[in-house]
């Protein structure tokens, strides 16, 4: 019997070609003209599912983009564990910054380079390979099925409802999730905190029409000016948002805890040479991994309005507007949030134009257990793999669906990402670790071997 090392040598080549033949499909959850794709990657899921040795494996219908269910059950005495993964990818604006076709991937300096290679198409194949190589090989000691959706990036509008109504088919002991990252490639973390999303719309009208700037600007409130004004306004001299009541559900860590998490491994000179900045931002009082952890943050993420083509064009603009997310903490609501939002864009707005506040989507935090028997059993798997304990972390990152699970599903859910920092996922030339993808199918072995068996001995 091959080991998991040996498995995924003798099955690499297929491995990386079936994985392919999902990315190429360009499932772009939030652009219609995508909805067949949706369709597609769904079923290209379904069947691979079927491959790898479900007993079930479908596509089920919902009021938005379709969820692949599989399982595979071997004793209903025994542990259940329910993979949760997407399909769906976002956009790959700006194109002209790819360094080769987003939905032809190819391998580079050791890395798969495509739309969804990390996000979530890669990490979730790791799991659906784990799954064939524990039943190829006679191995597997517990009960596994999969719940895989198309719209993760859309703030999953559709799932919670489907799993309400699908609670008996979803019954599990735990939901497994690869959708995250770790510290560093050498440096293995299990991720225990996910920021929740508030993500809101801010349109601006002014002028009924597109006026020429020199007979109208000086006597007429420009859309975007204004526009550039209230956003400006929302964080204050220290970096803090200015939103009345933002603060106030905030969890504040003890000085014991922020000092716990400052062990993780982090150097600012490295951090700021990666991404090519001078220097950090943020909230005064807290460290760069504070503030993309345990802090709410709110940030511009599009603005547009007027003329931005080639050349010159002199108009003040009919209407401004911009895409705003703020990422929450835990004891955040995010429709709270998401009300304090509007009632203060509408009090700092001048009536020298209208404005129109809308929310889109969001999703609370979730912090996850780490005392549980999953959490001991991750740890021992990576400390397996990697030859190390993995630090836990939180990240600054969300998955809003993630606390609709425990509160409809009534299951914790455990963290085992195998990403990092610098994929690049929702960029240009996003990619992942083939090394990442070879260690977290053997970690995700691991991982269910000690689940299911005694977390006191070795079983290797």
């Amino acid at each position: 019997m091959q080991t998991i090392k040996e498995y995924i040598h003798t099955n690499q080549s297929r491995f990386l070609e079936e994985l392919f033949g999902l990315i190429r499909i360009p499932s772009v959850s939030s652009v219609s003209e995508h909805k067949e794709d949706m369709t597609r990657a769904a079923s290209y899921l379904a069947n691979e599912l079927k491959k790898a040795g479900a007993d079930i494996s479908a596509v089920y219908s919902t009021s938005g983009h379709p969820v692949v269910f599989g399982k595979k059950i071997i004793d209903p005495y025994k542990p259940t564990v329910l993979v949760y993964g997407h399909y769906d990818v976002m956009p790959v604006d700006p194109v002209e910054l790819w360094n080769s076709d987003p939905f032809e991937p190819v391998i580079r300096d050791g890395k798969i380079i495509a739309r969804g290679s990390a996000d979530d198409k890669g990490q979730l194949f790791m799991q659906v390979k784990a799954f064939e190589y524990l039943l190829a090989s006679d191995l597997l000691p517990c009960n596994i099925k999969f719940m895989i959706e198309g719209e993760e990036e859309m703030g999953s509008p559709a799932l919670a409802s489907w799993c309400q109504e699908n609670k008996e088919l979803l019954s599990a002991d735990l939901i497994l999730v690869s959708d995250t990252s770790m510290i560093g490639i050498n440096t293995p973390s299990i991720t225990v905190g996910l920021r929740g999303l508030a993500y809101m719309e801010i349109e601006v009208t002014g002028p009924d029409k597109d006026l020429h700037s020199g007979l109208y600007g000086g006597a007429v409130a420009n859309p975007a000016n204004i526009l550039a004004k209230i956003i400006a306004s929302l964080h204050d001299e220290n970096n803090r948002i200015t939103i009345p009541g933002f603060y106030d559900d905030v969890e504040i860590l003890s000085a014991e805890e922020r000092a716990d998490m400052a062990r993780a491994p982090f150097n600012i000179k490295e951090y700021q040479q990666k991404i090519k900045i001078k220097n950090s931002w943020g909230e005064a009082g807290y460290s760069v991994s504070e503030r993309t952890s345990i802090r709410p943050t709110l940030d511009v993420n599009g603005i547009w309005g007027g003329y931005i083509g080639e050349g010159s064009k002199t108009v003040l603009p009919s209407k401004a507007s911009a895409k705003i997310s703020m990422r929450l903490v835990p004891n955040q609501d995010p429709d709270k949030t998401a009300e304090l939002f509007a009632k203060h864009i509408e009090s700092i707005s001048p009536d020298t134009v209208s404005v129109k506040v809308i929310a889109h989507h969001g999703g609370f935090p979730y912090v996850s257990p780490v005392d549980s028997r999953a959490y001991n059993a991750a740890s021992k798997a990576y400390e397996t793999t990697f030859g190390k304990k993995p630090i836990p972390v939180r990240s600054g990152g969300s998955i809003p669906i993630i606390s609709t699970f425990e509160k409809v599903l009534g299951i914790k859910s455990l963290l085992m990402g195998f990403g990092l920092d610098t994929d690049l996922a929702h960029s240009p030339n996003e990619n992942y670790h083939l090394e990442c993808f070879n260690k977290g199918i053997e970690t995700i072995v691991w991982f269910y071997r000690y689940f299911a068996g005694d977390l006191s001995e070795d079983i290797k």
